[in-house]
């Protein structure tokens, strides 16, 4: 079976598992994917990650992260899917924004490969909007 857009079910099984409260999420592997988990591990949104060789696709392993106290608040409070395979958004390097004042981060996909808002900015580089989190 074929998904329309991985990248989408990446972002939702992660959203789904963080608002459940699970500490390990599992999901198919790509590039793309390892990729991002290596920036939201970068930028603290997750603990760590992992490839694991499933002898087919891979599976990475993600080990959400979560605050301290009784309620035990998920670091990543949202992900939101931008540029879609029916509508791809492509922002020059003026036009990026930082997500909610710099709290957030907007993964972009450029020529010089995946980057976060603020690395498009230093490097002056503009691409797709792949997704925001928060």
């Amino acid at each position: 079976m074929s998904i329309a857009d991985p990248i989408a079910n990446f972002l939702t099984l992660i959203r789904n598992a963080s608002s459940a409260k699970q500490d390990i999420v599992d999901c198919p592997s790509s590039r793309t994917k390892e990729a991002i988990s290596q920036m939201l591990k970068i930028e603290g949104f997750i603990k760590n990650f992992k490839k694991i060789d499933d002898k087919k696709q891979g599976v990475i392993r993600i080990y959400l992260k979560y605050g301290k106290g009784k309620e035990k608040p998920p670091v990543i409070t949202n992900l939101q899917r931008v540029s879609m395979p029916g509508r791809r958004v492509y922002k020059k390097v003026d036009e990026i924004k930082s997500v909610f004042g710099g709290i957030g981060i907007a993964i972009i996909s450029t020529s010089k490969g995946l980057k976060t808002d603020k690395e498009c900015r230093e490097a002056g580089i503009g691409g797709e909007v792949l997704c925001r989190i928060w």
